[in-house]
């Protein structure tokens, strides 16, 4: 089968296998790298030379407990299956990624965030524990009480130090799924820094939708969304059965650029009425906008998409927003989603972990090849330059060097790496650094 990553920059046929049969001994036999619903942007969810393990069959929800909101599922499950469950029940996903559309496994692989990191952390800080399948070890239980190493370097550890199969969970009790929406519409960048403690310290979700394309006194305009639960027991809207609407192929042409941005651009932020107001909105709406447009990515083109999300600290976030945008404007590139938040400075249990206390920004941009990477090279640049960090698994081409800036720690993760787990983002990446430090100090002795 032909499994893509949601940028889908490398579509080719590759191998993979259900998870049903696999045993240590088959695992010690080859290489192979778990694949979940394929919503990582770049690399890290493929294993060029190996095979890959199917996860979506593995797909139960095992048990739910009423009272607790612990739930128990296979690492297969979709976030929109947990969701399913557990909102007639009045339970919410404490965490979700901006897509209700990836596996449990992926969630916790990849330790995601959501909108209120500022309060509830990472996905990681709410799994109860895992079970394991290595290659060498076989099957583990995995929590902070038993086998706590491995548990901290699965949650985050990019699906590298084994098969996750299933996972306990803890979901939030809500009045309602639906939540409470506070709308700003800001001018500049200058009205966003103003105002979004303010709305971290109100409001459990804080996001900011920003014009990236804006300039001048415009440069960094949007819409700023804070939204909460409600209290009292209310219900929630009920979830559309399939997208509203589809994208049947991929066009051959890019369908985002600056012209088609620029309209829309305006007519987003035109929307909204001018100041701040309130509205009670669906949780499909807040949480997942772009769910309701299946395959959206095809309408970058037959070359894809590339996305850059980076973090850098509260102290300068100011000008290193400023300094990202201006960068992507000067190299002609747009970005359709751009979105600004800030990490509060709750750490997650994870060993190898993207979030940390500071702002992070999202940029989506049609890939044009070596522009494009010249671009988010330089964009890499300003943000390690800050003091910051770029996601993996939001990533297809950074370089070695920013990947070690960005995870010094990533000795210790590959430690405790299954010898027969690997990721075309982590060959690329992390195994390609002793032997570029090899070769710098050998060119250091010629000279």
């Amino acid at each position: 089968m032909s499994y893509e990553s949601w940028g889908r920059n490398d579509s080719v046929v590759r191998e993979a296998r259900t998870p049903d049969r696999l045993t240590p001994d088959i695992l010690a036999n080859g290489s192979f790298l778990a694949y979940g619903n394929g919503r990582s942007y770049g690399d890290s969810c493929h294993n060029t030379g190996g095979r890959l393990i199917d996860m979506r069959d593995s797909n139960r929800i095992l048990s739910f407990d009423d009272v607790s909101g612990l739930m128990t599922c296979e690492a297969g499950t979709l976030l929109s299956d947990v969701l399913a469950h557990a909102i007639p029940r009045g339970f919410f996903l404490p965490v979700t990624p901006g897509t209700r559309y990836v596996t449990v496994g992926g969630a916790i692989a990849n330790d995601v965030h959501g909108k209120n990191h500022h309060v509830r952390g990472t996905f990681g800080a709410h799994v109860e524990s895992l079970h394991l399948l290595r290659s060498d070890r076989g099957l583990l239980t995995c929590s902070q009480s038993e086998n706590s190493d491995l548990f901290a370097a699965t949650i985050g550890g990019m699906g590298l130090t084994g098969l996750i199969t299933r996972a306990k969970i803890r979901l939030m009790r809500v009045g309602s799924a639906d939540v409470r929406q506070r709308t700003l519409r800001f001018g500049g960048i200058d009205d966003y820094f103003t105002r979004c403690a303010e709305f971290d310290d109100m409001h459990e979700y804080a996001v900011a939708w920003i014009d990236q394309l804006a300039k001048g006194r415009r440069l960094g305009r949007g819409l700023l969304l804070g939204a909460d639960h409600p209290s009292e027991k209310m219900r929630a809207s009920a979830p559309a059965s399939k997208p509203l609407l589809s994208v049947p192929l991929v066009p051959p042409v890019n369908l985002v650029n600056r012209t088609t941005l620029k309209v829309f651009n305006e007519l987003f932020f035109r929307k909204e009425k001018a100041g701040e107001h309130w509205r009670t909105v669906s949780w499909q709406s807040y949480f997942y906008p772009l769910d309701s447009i299946g395959h959206w990515n095809r309408f970058y083109g037959p070359r894809g998409l590339m996305q850059h999300q980076s973090v850098y600290p509260e102290m300068n976030g100011h000008d290193t927003t400023v300094r990202l945008m201006e960068c992507a404007q000067l190299h002609g590139h747009a970005s359709f989603l751009t979105v600004l938040k800030r990490f509060g400075g709750q750490l997650s249990p994870g060993l190898f972990s993207f979030p940390r206390r500071g702002f992070t920004l999202t940029l989506d941009f049609a890939n044009q090849g070596a522009d494009t990477v010249k671009l988010l090279d330089a964009l890499d640049d300003i943000v390690i330059s800050a003091g910051g960090a770029v996601n993996p698994y939001k990533d297809a081409r950074m370089s070695p060097a920013t990947f070690e800036a960005s995870f010094p720690n990533w000795r210790a993760l590959e430690a405790y790496r299954d010898p027969a787990m690997m990721s075309d983002f982590w060959r690329r990446t992390a195994l390609a650094l002793p032997q570029r430090l090899v070769d710098e100090r050998l060119v250091g002795a010629a000279v």
